[in-house]
């Protein structure tokens, strides 16, 4: 569900954000997709991740999965309690699975993806009634910058 947000609560996620695009940009200076995604747990980053699908030559790497296993890790626990997942672009159906089924409490994401996205475009699973957990989420934090990074990477490619 998502929630209207106080302006201070706005500046946290864009100031996370940025954060975010910073990864981003790691992951496009591998020739990667440009996605960046980190974990945050009482006001600190507790990991991060990009894409690295074609680095590892796992179709799974994508940057909330990548991220969501490195907490997992830090916390030594699968489920990540009051976390909140900022991620530059909104996660499709793999990376909503694992955000769901790792407890992820809040999920706040950049540029909106209308034919992949999977918390509120080409599904709705953020809301699903068929998961036993319910993901707050806030779309939209950016998404002129994370939109326009995506754009730009995929300009070039096609040149």
């Amino acid at each position: 569900m998502a929630h209207i947000l106080t302006e201070n609560q706005n500046e946290i996620d864009e100031s996370w954000m940025r954060y975010a695009i910073r990864l981003a940009q790691r992951a496009e200076t591998a020739g990667e997709v440009p996605v960046g995604a980190l974990l945050v747990k009482n006001e600190k980053v507790i990991a991060e991740g990009w894409n690295v699908v074609i680095e590892t030559h796992d179709p799974s790497a994508h940057a909330e999965v990548v991220a969501v296993r490195r907490a997992g890790k830090v916390l030594e626990n699968y489920r990540l309690i009051d976390t909140t997942l900022y991620v530059t672009l909104e996660p499709c159906v793999m990376c909503m699975g694992a955000i769901s089924h790792a407890r992820v409490k809040r999920l706040v994401f950049g540029a909106f993806d209308e034919k992949r996205g999977a918390v509120c475009n080409a599904l709705n699973l953020a809301a699903a009634p068929f998961l036993n957990h319910r993901v707050d989420w806030q779309g939209g934090v950016l998404e002129d910058v994370c939109s326009q990074l995506l754009k730009d990477f995929f300009a070039a490619r096609r040149k």
